[in-house]
């Protein structure tokens, strides 16, 4: 086993790592740091809290937030295969014709069934 040929393995790692956390160290050294009342309050909202931090949020946040995710991820398909259709030719053309088919049903699915209406 050669360590040289997981030196670039290692050195992508390391730079990741850096990327990531030398910003913030960078930041917490140089950032000026004058606390006052307002800022060690626990909410900077201009009010006081008047409610419970741990209270149930409605489930149609959640349910939202999934179908935001599943209709994105929808579009960002197919971005790469418009971008290679004349390479996939008809069968994939067709392929994404039934995936969009398979969606657009979700779609009318949900909307009937009320997933989409905000009371």
């Amino acid at each position: 086993m050669n360590i040289e040929q997981y030196l670039p393995v290692l050195l992508f790692i390391l730079v990741g790592i850096s990327v990531g956390v030398m910003p913030q160290v960078i930041g917490y050294i140089l950032g000026p740091n004058r606390p006052d009342p307002a800022k060690n309050s626990p909410y900077e909202c201009g009010f006081e809290a008047f409610g419970d931090a741990r209270m149930k949020f409605d489930v149609r946040y959640y349910l939202v937030a999934i179908l935001f995710i599943l209709f994105d991820l929808e579009t960002a398909l197919l971005f790469p295969w418009a971008v290679a259709l004349k390479e996939v030719g008809a069968a994939g053309f067709w392929a994404v014709m039934i995936f969009l088919g398979i969606l657009v049903v979700g779609f009318v699915y949900e909307w009937k069934k009320g997933a989409l209406d905000w009371e």
